[in-house]
């Protein structure tokens, strides 16, 4: 039921148990997985499998994920490491990091755009790598573009609802 490599078939998975479900994500990725969810280890192994038969991910896939991870805190390796673990070399020689997150987790990524209906009129806020653009005008901060829109002072995320988005992703 195993190919050559030691490898399971996609075919293979809904059959395997727990224990044989993170023996099979050892031999793949070269660690446990810390959930033994056996539905989740299933798609994820079926996943690897089948971007390994396909050819993995195409190169442009692959730079979009890392310009939407920049900023975020998560363990990433190195691409080269990639191709290390593939031809054998042990994890331990590998190169680990951590990226620090360094936005406001409630702000959208940069080019996006933040629209709010203001009384009459529609507000369309644009997100910069280093502020906001308004009207043609760029802001250091959210809270700037309510009190210019508003005459008051508002807490930007909670003018432009920001705030509940970030605790319904939690």
């Amino acid at each position: 039921m195993k190919k050559r490599d030691g490898l399971p078939e996609i075919g293979d998975l809904p059959m395997m148990n727990a224990p044989q479900l993170q023996a099979a994500h050892r031999e793949l990725f070269g660690a446990e997985h810390a959930i033994a969810n056996c539905q989740h280890l299933r798609r994820k192994i079926a996943w690897h499998l089948q971007a390994g038969k396909d050819g993995g991910l195409p190169e442009s896939v692959r730079q979009y994920a890392i310009a939407i991870a920049r900023g975020t805190e998560l363990r990433m390796r190195i691409s080269e490491n990639a191709s290390r673990r593939q031809s054998g070399v042990p994890l331990d020689q590998t190169v680990t990091t951590t990226v620090v997150q360094t936005r406001d987790a409630r702000l959208p990524m940069p080019g996006s755009l933040i629209v709010k209906k203001y009384k009459a009129q529609t507000v369309v806020v644009r997100v910069l790598n280093d502020g906001f653009e308004y009207d043609s005008r760029r802001f250091a901060s959210l809270s700037a573009i309510a009190g210019e829109i508003t005459g008051t002072r508002w807490n930007g995320f909670a003018f432009f609802g920001l705030e509940k988005e970030a605790r319904h992703a939690r």
